[in-house]
């Protein structure tokens, strides 16, 4: 998982000029057919029942934080495409997209009655 642009920006902007960064009051998981990159530009999953996942972090390891419990996308009502990424955000629609990440495997919702599935300490964010 990496940082992007947005978020690193932030925290540049926070240490080194004393500006504020609002911490979000929750985190968001997206889905992704597309790598959004540095800049958040992929293809994020839309239509079909899909939804941002609300998710919480803990400590991992040092310098580590891992969702806390199972992330579970809604359940298709039509193909999404392959999920190849995912992103965490700061809301649910819209928002900033401040970490991303590859899935592995991919994950095909081919048609409805689907859903992704991150167990519990599986989604890992480092600063390294």
């Amino acid at each position: 998982m990496s940082m992007t642009n947005d978020f690193e920006n932030n925290v540049l902007n926070l240490l080194l000029r004393g500006e504020t960064f609002t911490v979000p009051s929750a985190w968001y998981v997206g889905l992704f057919t597309t790598d959004p990159g540095e800049a958040g530009t992929g293809t994020e999953v839309s239509g079909g029942g899909y939804a941002r996942v609300q998710a919480t972090f803990t400590k991992a390891t040092t310098g580590s934080s891992s969702n806390t419990a199972d992330v579970i996308s809604p359940v298709s009502t039509a193909a999404w495409g392959t999920v190849t990424h995912f992103g965490i955000f700061d809301a649910v629609t819209s928002g900033r997209l401040l970490f991303k990440g590859t899935v592995t495997p991919n994950v095909p919702i081919t048609g409805a009655g689907q859903q992704a599935r991150f167990p519990a300490g599986s989604l890992v964010i480092s600063l390294d």
